[in-house]
């Protein structure tokens, strides 16, 4: 199999070139990227979504799609995330090879002007975004914020979230507000996204079986952006140490419990312990062989779900737990004297060898797609961290018991928060 990167700046734009001829169809993601922050999270929330309703050639949503469907039916779509204290605006594109079809249509240029117009001109109405589209994506993107209320592990995670980094910009959602998308008009939108071009540091990957020097003219034929000054914001935020634990209880209307427990790792993606980290979680609660799963939920019945999630980018593990309401104080209880056991040892070689063998399968099946190999290298660069997959393999690979248990010994308890019934007592703060 064929494989090489190549990476280059087009006017302020950072190009990744990922020929492989492992894929029947050329993939192509542009990420934008800001800190996250009150005052644009909404407005960027929205625009990836205003951006594909219309562009100068085809300025409709509707025209947009059939152009898209001309393409051999590409697909286009966009979204925001955040990565730690970053907010990313991705545009996902994929299109047919022109190489496997028997026609010879210039599909590699077309799709990069496609995305390009979508990007950088879009339809506009006096110096403004088109009010119906405006509104009619502030509609939507107000009823996908609200959804988030209807989810009750999804609300009690972000819920968890806004206590522990209170003060911190990881506690703002991804999606905004209602109260700020609300006041998003479609001059204010567009003023933004002319300041973003300028000021957003802007990744461009490219996957597929390409010629890269007729890549890198397609781009430059097809990509006018303006003067770029990246603000070059540091991902990394170290957080504090914890001095007290907070523990919050809410009640809405519901029949089981949603527990969160948040802990500050204070490892990062590229540290010398990364490794470790990634396998202590996998050992705690990222499988189903995992002390959370197998204790909380399968020896105890103590919960419908037992997990654990890191934020690699945040320094942030996340125990999730689904329980009854009066199982609140064993759940805890429990969880607390896995993570003990954790720091003592309590977990033999079989378990280790069988965690790390998951996570490499995990990493492995990533790259057997051209969205995951990006998603993988977007990492590095957020990280500013040069990071094969292959180095990352063989640092888990060598990862010890006595290197679990560090990682274990780092980690603190931040926040204990449970959203409970609305008739039920207060909790215990164990």
């Amino acid at each position: 199999m064929e494989q090489s990167e190549q990476q280059f700046t087009h006017q302020g734009m950072n190009v990744h070139v990922m020929k492989s001829d492992k894929f029947k169809t050329t993939t192509f993601m542009v990420m934008l990227r800001a800190p996250l922050t009150k005052e644009t999270v909404s407005l960027r929330a929205l625009l990836p979504h205003v951006l594909q309703g219309g562009t100068e050639k085809w300025p409709t949503r509707q025209k947009l799609r059939v152009h898209l469907d001309d393409l051999y039916g590409a697909r286009l779509s966009g979204d925001v995330r955040k990565s730690g204290e970053q907010h990313v605006m991705t545009f996902f594109m994929d299109v047919a090879n022109e190489r496997y079809l028997k026609d010879s249509e210039p599909l590699l240029q077309q799709a990069l002007d496609v995305l390009a117009d979508v990007l950088i001109h879009p339809v506009t109405n006096n110096g403004a975004f088109m009010s119906d589209v405006v509104e009619r994506e502030k509609r939507t993107l107000k009823q996908r914020i609200e959804s988030v209320y209807d989810d009750k592990m999804r609300f009690a995670n972000m819920r968890a979230t806004e206590v522990m980094c209170e003060g911190e910009p990881y506690a703002i959602p991804a999606f905004g507000d209602i109260e700020g998308v609300e006041a998003i008009t479609a001059e204010a939108l567009y003023a933004y996204y002319k300041q973003m071009l300028q000021s957003d540091q802007i990744d461009l990957y490219v996957v597929g079986d390409v010629d890269e020097d007729e890549v890198s003219e397609s781009i430059h034929q097809a990509f006018t952006l303006p003067q770029t000054t990246p603000h070059g914001a540091k991902v990394r935020v170290e957080t504090p140490s914890v001095q007290e634990v907070k523990i919050i209880s809410e009640k809405q209307k519901i029949k089981q419990g949603k527990l969160n427990m948040g802990f500050r790792t204070h490892t990062f993606y590229g540290d010398h312990d990364y490794a470790a980290m990634q396998v202590f979680n996998g050992l705690y609660g990222g499988f189903a062989h995992s002390k959370l799963f197998i204790n909380v939920r399968e020896k105890e019945s103590l919960a419908y779900y037992a997990a654990s999630r890191l934020e690699s980018h945040k320094g942030i593990l996340m125990v999730m737990a689904g329980i009854e309401f009066d199982k609140y104080d064993r759940a805890v209880e429990i969880i607390k004297e896995q993570f003990e056991g954790m720091k003592q040892g309590d977990f033999t070689e079989d378990e280790i060898a069988q965690t790390k063998s998951m996570l490499i399968n995990q990493l492995l099946e990533t790259t057997d797609s051209a969205s995951g190999q990006i998603e993988l290298h977007y990492r590095e660069q957020l990280s500013q961290v040069n990071q094969s997959v292959e180095a990352l393999i063989e640092q888990i690979k060598q990862v010890t018991k006595e290197d679990i248990q560090a990682c274990a010994k780092k980690c603190q308890l931040d926040t204990i928060y449970f959203l409970k019934g609305e008739d039920e007592h207060e909790t215990s703060s164990i």
